[in-house]
């Protein structure tokens, strides 16, 4: 039994979703989102409460019942509150800067790695050790977070590296001199 599946969706006020065969389109206040689902999930509206339901029973039924009814949550919290996704940096020289829309990142390497923002992504540096990345698309913030840590992801003796915020390294005692 699918617990997310069978949770009713409360849509804002100021959001509106559309039902169109199999693909969702949820419109709000930052942006408009779609997507497509499996044709066998039966997604309905009423009364501002929509809910998803699934045919049978089947293994993949029970498996698509709750990622259908967590995507289109997402959805509809991303264009009425959007996401974000912090980062800070640690390290001695570690920097980020932005230049123009690019985002520069100076990690110990020998040249600057520059990113270029995804459209519908936004990234703002507050200080020159934290990067916050904003969006609509929770997938897709997720998915530019990882793509910054994976510059230089925290090593564990010294902790150096681009964490996301919050996050324990567990640290590792180094080698011992006899």
């Amino acid at each position: 039994m699918s617990r997310i599946g069978l949770k009713l969706l409360e849509i804002p006020q100021d959001v509106e979703v559309k039902l169109d065969g199999d693909t969702v389109t949820v419109k709000g206040p930052k942006g408009e989102l779609s997507r497509s689902f499996n044709s066998d999930m039966n997604v309905k509206i009423e009364d501002n409460i929509l809910t998803v339901e699934r045919p049978s029973d089947s293994k993949l039924h029970k498996a698509l019942h709750g990622t259908t009814r967590s995507l289109i949550g997402n959805m509809v919290e991303g264009v009425h509150k959007g996401f974000e996704k912090a980062l800070e940096i640690q390290g001695v020289g570690y920097r980020a800067q932005k230049q123009g829309e690019k985002l520069v990142v100076n990690a110990g390497y020998s040249h600057p790695v520059e990113i270029e923002p995804i459209e519908g992504i936004e990234i703002d540096v507050p200080a020159n050790t934290k990067v916050v990345v904003k969006g609509i698309d929770k997938e897709l913030v997720g998915a530019v977070a990882a793509n910054i840590r994976s510059i230089r992801p925290p090593e564990p003796y010294k902790g150096k590296g681009i964490r996301y915020e919050g996050e324990y390294v567990r640290r590792k005692e180094g080698k011992t001199a006899k």
